[in-house]
Formats: structure tokens, sequence, C-alpha cells
């Protein structure tokens, strides 16, 4: 269950949660201050810049502003606050994950003795001896993490799990909730939102990593039977002891999401939770058929991410693009080049049946609760450059499986 949130932006503990000692801690919230200071203080600063120096200079030189990220880049890459905003920006990434790295490399054989002491809640594990990792994910140490999501070469199982679990809450400053669940928690509450009478018996989320966005699932439809995948066996083993201790019952599977050995059409619900721009432009047709094909008739498939770049202007095109440039995040910008309309289509969704749509932060709305209570919609959000998740929101691609025709 999530922790009643009387100060949001503290992590939430549980079993399996390695902070480490006060030493640590100061150092840990440094870091997320940090990256908050950048946010809140030098971003602002650095889209003045932009709209007051940079772009005027370019449209001098060329008769017209920049169309896009790749354009806007050229005009800001030589400014000398664009240049120390990327370099903090980068530092904020490394010290991170190091101020996490140590207490777990301290406290890792604790970690292990804490799994043997979680009461059962029903969830299983299934790892594959000779699983193959793809080289999307396998060759790259994705957002600057240690090992990526696999981890250092030869460390504990329990490694990239562990360290990823605090570094991403870390890195969202606190707006992922105490239990980093804020997108999934979303999800949910937009699909009861919209689709009131979706009463899924089985539930697969894809690339579930840590388990952070599947346990409101397990939570919020509690007679649905949810599945998760996953190529990382140590985010797998974390994600299951993890669920276990907080009483969550999850069926945690390592897998492709390219390629499945589910049957057709075993789920009624499948989803993703920032998957999408973490895998190759090869994988990504994969990935929409496999989830065509695993729904049953009436089914939804919903991938939570950021939004494509059509939505938004050269500057935010260009903040977000950093990503790929700096925060080893290679797909990152090919993804939100990508038709993802077409590639539904592709897949075998009617295109009539497929959209974007927004879903409103849960974290927003609970501690906006009373204003949200006054109206049956939230409010529509901008997009802004520096946000978590820009305007507030996920950006939600939903669709939905045709029925079959009686």
């Amino acid at each position: 269950m999530q922790p009643e949130m009387l100060n949001t932006f503290q992590q939430g503990d549980h079993d399996l949660l390695v902070k480490g000692d006060s030493n640590h801690i100061a150092r840990q919230e440094f870091v997320k201050s940090l990256k908050g200071a950048i946010q809140q203080q030098m971003l602002p600063a650095i889209t003045t810049a932009y709209y007051q120096r940079a772009l005027p200079n370019y449209v001098a030189e060329n008769g017209a502003p920049p169309e896009n990220y790749t354009q806007a880049r050229v005009a800001f890459e030589q400014d000398p606050l664009f240049k120390a905003y990327l370099s903090i920006n980068r530092s904020s990434q490394e010290l991170q994950w190091f101020s996490v790295l140590d207490p777990l490399e301290e406290n890792i054989d604790a970690l292990e003795q804490a799994t043997k002491n979680i009461k059962p809640s029903g969830g299983s594990l299934s790892l594959e001896p000779n699983f193959e990792v793809p080289k999307y994910i396998s060759s790259i140490d994705i957002h600057c993490m240690p090992g990526g999501y696999l981890g250092p070469v030869g460390a504990h199982p329990l490694h990239a799990g562990a360290l990823y679990d605090r570094g991403v809450y870390l890195y969202a400053m606190g707006f992922m909730g105490p239990l980093n669940d804020d997108m999934g928690r979303s999800v949910v509450n937009y699909l009861k939102r919209k689709h009131p009478d979706l009463k899924p018996k089985k539930i697969l989320d894809l690339g579930c990593t840590v388990g952070h966005s599947t346990l409101p699932y397990a939570e919020l439809y509690p007679d649905a039977e949810v599945h998760a995948i996953d190529v990382s066996d140590s985010c797998l083993t974390y994600a299951h002891h993890r669920a276990e201790s907080l009483d969550m019952p999850v069926h945690f599977k390592q897998a492709n999401a390219e390629s499945t050995d589910y049957e057709d059409g075993s789920f009624d619900l499948v989803v993703s939770h920032i998957l999408l721009h973490e895998t190759s432009q090869k994988a990504m047709p994969k990935i929409f058929k496999e989830c065509h094909r695993l729904l049953k008739p009436g089914g939804l498939m919903v991938h939570a991410d950021l939004p494509p770049f059509e939505n938004m202007d050269a500057y935010m095109q260009l903040i977000l693009d950093n990503e790929t440039w700096y925060n080893n995040e290679p797909f990152w910008t090919a993804m939100r080049n990508i038709d993802q309309i077409q590639l539904s289509e592709d897949a075998g969704f009617n295109k009539a049946d497929v959209h974007f749509d927004t879903a409103p932060m849960a974290i927003m709305e609970f501690m906006n609760a009373g204003d949200a209570a006054q109206n049956d919609e939230p409010e529509d959000r901008e997009f802004i450059a520096g946000e978590y998740a820009p305007g507030g929101g996920w950006e939600v691609l939903v669709a939905q499986k045709q029925s079959k025709v009686a």
C-alpha cells in the first residue's frame, strides 16, 4: 500500500531499501537538492538566455527561428551559461549514483539477509540461466548507472536493483512519490477515469525493472493476476523480494518484450512505463506486435513515456535531447521521432482505436486534492521544459485491440 504522504519528498522505507548511515543520507540529500536547484533555479536562467540571446542571434543570421532540436542546439551550444548547465547536470547524475554505491556495497550482505526474513505474499520469480540480453541494454551504462540495468560484471544479484531503487528516487527529486510508483499509479488513475468498465483479470507490465510501476496495478486492481517481465535478472530478483516485502503478489519473469512465450490473447491489459525510450528502433515494432498478440480481443495496450517531439517547440526538444547527448540515453531522441500511431497500426491495431493522451501525475493530484475534487476532469497542462514529467503529466499511448466480430 502507498505510505501516507506526510512528507511527499522522502522515500518510503521497505525491507530492501538501502540508504546508508546519516553521512550517506546527507550526501544523497545534497544530490537531490542540487538536482532541484538545477531545475528550479538554473534552468529558468538558461531559458531566458536562449530566448533573449541565442534565439535573436540565430534569427538574425538565418532569417527564421530554429524549427527543431538540431537547429536549436546550433543556436545555443556555444553559450557559456548553457555549457555550464550541461556540465553541472551531468555531474549531478554521476554524483547521484556514487552517493548510493558506497552504502550499497557496505550493506549488500545485510540486504541478502533481509530477503530471507520476508514473508511470502503469493508472487513468484522465474529467471532464465541462458537468457540473451539485447545488446541495446547490455552494451551501455544507461543513464550513467554503473553497469546499467544489468549491474557490473560479477556484482551481487541484488546490486543493480538496489542501486536503481534508491538512485531513481534521487533522479526524480521525489516526484515519483515515496515508493517511486507515480507513473504506474498515474496510469491506473487514468484508466479508472477513462475506462471505468475495465476489469482486467490478467495484466502484463513490460520492462518492469524493480517493479516500481507494477505494484499499483496489484494494489488498485486487486482481483487481477499481475505479471511483469524484464531482461535484467538483478532487477527482477530485487523486484520480487521488494514486492513480497510490500505484500504485493506479482509474478516476475525474465523475458524480452520483443518476443515472449505467453500464449496468444493472454492479457486484458499490457502496459509499459518509460520502456520505449530504452529500446532500439528495430525493437519497437516487434514490441508493438507482441503487445497486439498478447492482448485478448478488446484488451488495452498502454505505453507511458514522455511525449513525441512534434508536441514541443524547438527549445523544449533541445532540453530533452540533452539526455541523448549527455546521459547515455541513445534511443531517447530517436524514440520521440518515431510515428507510434503508425507502429500501432502496423502491429494490427485499427488507427481509429489508437491515440495519445496525458495521464496527470498522481503525486500532483494528491497534492492538489482539494482543487481536483471540485472538477470531474484534471485541468489541461502545458508541457514545460525542465519539469521531471513535463507539464505534470505522463504521455500515454493507448491502443485497444479490436473485439471479435459476433
